[in-house]
């Protein structure tokens, strides 16, 4: 064999190793659903690389192979060509920087039009390996899905945070702050969530309903507000709504418009006992109190759903009680959307 072939075959069968490893390498990288929406997007590559994506185990176990008969081609070439112990470690030199490591740093980032370029090749090979690969690939799978592989908290919470950065990401920032929070909810305390007691608008029960306490009420910024029956007495004796103040007109008290309901839980308790206990008493505010059954603070339903979902909810969706806030807010949307596409139109001519 002349020197001329001889570089010619091991240039080529090291570049073999090289898409080979890569190919390998990338599809185990690559996610299927995110693949599917590339190629739902009209990307070119990813609507020719899915079906091969979707092969499975069976293009992995195909890849695998080709590159196993390339690196050991590579090592009998060599072996022949000089016959000593040097070949063998020039071969694995060979194999390792060129056929392994730059393809993982440098060819791995564009496995999916490699793939594609490659595809036509790629469907050939495995229509002719199926007999002996389709095998070998249910017997991977099998063994696969019986490892249950189950993930910590944390572990889980890092991954999201790991999509959050990827840019090809397909959940929405949104999506993934809401996921992280839920699986915080059962680690938080009621005293990490509460209103402290300094910051609670606390109504009498004697006190009189007129302009000035529903100023000072709304000024708040609170729905709710226990009542006591003496001022700087925290003896609870109901809670006060807001929604139950509007229209009243006369000379009325706090005690003739409130619930006489009081519930009381401890900051010690999780949220998720604290929701449990919303979502079965049916009330909307509990006051919290500690060990030693001092007042402590206040919490209501919406401080807990909005540490669960991890955004603000607006309060008692005043918009929405509106219809007219309704109508006009759609109609504000419908317009802005109209002007939009309005400006693009002038551009365009």
């Amino acid at each position: 064999m002349s020197d001329f072939i001889f570089a010619i075959i091991l240039i080529s069968l090291v570049a073999l190793s090289a898409l080979s490893s890569t190919i390998f390498a990338g599809m185990l990288s690559l996610n299927h659903y995110q693949l599917k929406r590339k190629a739902m997007l009209g990307d070119k590559d990813a609507k020719i690389v899915y079906p091969l994506h979707s092969s499975g185990y069976q293009l992995l176990v195909c890849i695998l192979a080709i590159n196993i008969v390339a690196n050991a081609m590579i090592t009998l070439l060599l072996a022949n060509k000089s016959g000593n112990i040097y070949a063998v470690i020039f071969s694995l030199i060979l194999i390792l920087f060129f056929g392994e490591l730059l393809p993982m740093l440098y060819l791995r980032k564009r496995v999916i039009s490699i793939t594609a370029f490659l595809a036509p090749a790629l469907r050939k090979i495995l229509g002719f390996m199926a007999p002996v690969v389709k095998p070998l690939s249910r017997v991977i799978e099998k063994s696969i899905n019986t490892e249950n592989k189950l993930y910590s908290k944390e572990e889980l919470l890092n991954m999201f945070d790991g999509q959050k950065l990827a840019s090809g990401s397909d959940i929405a920032p949104g999506e993934i702050k809401m996921i992280k929070s839920v699986l915080e909810f059962g680690d938080k305390k009621i005293r990490e969530v509460m209103t402290p007691r300094r910051m609670v608008q606390i109504v009498t029960k004697d006190d009189e309903v007129g302009p000035v306490l529903m100023d000072e009420l709304h000024k708040s910024g609170y729905s709710r507000f226990p009542v006591v029956s003496e001022q700087k007495h925290y003896n609870f004796v109901g809670t006060l709504y807001l929604r139950d103040l509007v229209g009243e007109s006369g000379s009325k008290k706090v005690k003739d418009l409130m619930s006489s309901d009081v519930r009381y839980v401890h900051e010690e308790e999780s949220l998720d006992h604290a929701l449990r206990a919303f979502l079965k008493t049916h009330n909307h505010l509990f006051v919290v109190v500690n060990s030693f059954e001092e007042f402590v603070g206040v919490i209501s339903i919406e401080d807990v759903l909005e540490t669960a979902i991890g955004s603000e909810i607006v309060d008692e969706f005043d918009a929405h009680d509106d219809l007219r806030a309704v109508a006009k807010s759609l109609a504000e949307k419908e317009k802005a959307k109209r002007e939009k596409l309005e400006s693009q139109v002038k551009v365009v001519k």
